[in-house]
């Protein structure tokens, strides 16, 4: 019989790869978080950067520590999250997803993209808990992330940490603006999401490219925004909504974050 405690399920905005090496306001919290975890048994991630043309879970035993991305400082490439993966636990994920309707298939030489380790440097910095990865399909709208979310509820059950990993905003375009008539949008969408997010309003968080102000702006294309929706679907209405406030980066990228737990 499985002991482990409830594990929370965690969206988390990860910003610009240094956020790895500029922690701001939201690091010192996300590492809070992590001090007040215990008992987990794994962490199951979808991340805005890893895209698929369908649903892969990732069954590799010993995941690198990806560094996906270009022209940052050396210091960036030079991290590191060793962290093992958990091939049996995908394959039980990979199991509740196609009982949950969805076709899956695996990939065992995966390593961990800039979306999962960054964070977990901050929320697990000793990289010993298993981690792995589902993805997230190119053709996924806010229904279908939803609907993830709540085919890997169960997974909490077993002490496994669900994490949703993308950026509350994300229009690189508009990065470094400082003018707050072009910066408000960016804390309008914020505070709509915010709002609607403690209500436990599904209906309006699926339909957020039409009602949310500013929502095209904010998210040019949705794979940043739908590891969110990942995250509001493992949550149950027995969980308690915590709002992590992690400002505002670069003028128009919100680093706002939630975690859905028991506090019991």
């Amino acid at each position: 019989m499985n002991h482990a405690p409830m594990a929370p399920a965690l969206f988390v905005s990860h910003g610009a790869p240094t956020f790895a090496l500029e922690p701001g306001l939201l690091g010192p919290k996300l590492a809070h978080l992590g001090e007040q975890l215990s008992g987990l048994t794994a962490v199951a991630v979808v991340s805005a950067h890893w895209q698929t043309p369908g649903v892969e879970v990732m069954r590799t035993p010993k995941p690198e520590t990806i560094h996906d991305f270009g022209g940052f400082p050396p210091a960036l490439y030079r991290l590191q999250y060793p962290a093992p993966g958990a091939p049996a636990l995908a394959g039980d994920t990979a199991a509740l997803l196609r009982a949950a309707g969805f076709d899956v298939s695996f990939d065992d030489g995966r390593g961990l993209d800039h979306g999962v380790w960054v964070p977990l440097l901050y929320v697990l910095p000793d990289a010993k808990i298993p981690v792995f990865q589902v993805s997230l399909p190119f053709a996924f709208d806010a229904e279908s992330a939803l609907k993830l979310g709540r085919a890997l509820q169960p997974l909490r059950q077993q002490g496994v940490l669900v994490m949703g990993t993308g950026s509350l905003t994300h229009n690189l375009r508009e990065i470094g603006q400082a003018d707050p008539n072009h910066t408000r949008y960016a804390l309008e969408f914020t505070a709509w999401i915010r709002r609607h997010v403690q209500k436990r309003d599904f209906a309006s968080l699926v339909d957020y490219r039409r009602r949310a102000p500013h929502a095209e702006r904010a998210h040019p294309t949705e794979e940043h925004f739908l590891p969110l929706l990942v995250a509001v679907g493992a949550s149950d209405n027995e969980d308690a909504v915590e709002v992590i406030d992690g400002g505002m980066t670069y003028g128009v990228l919100s680093m706002e974050s939630y975690v859905f737990r028991r506090l019991d």
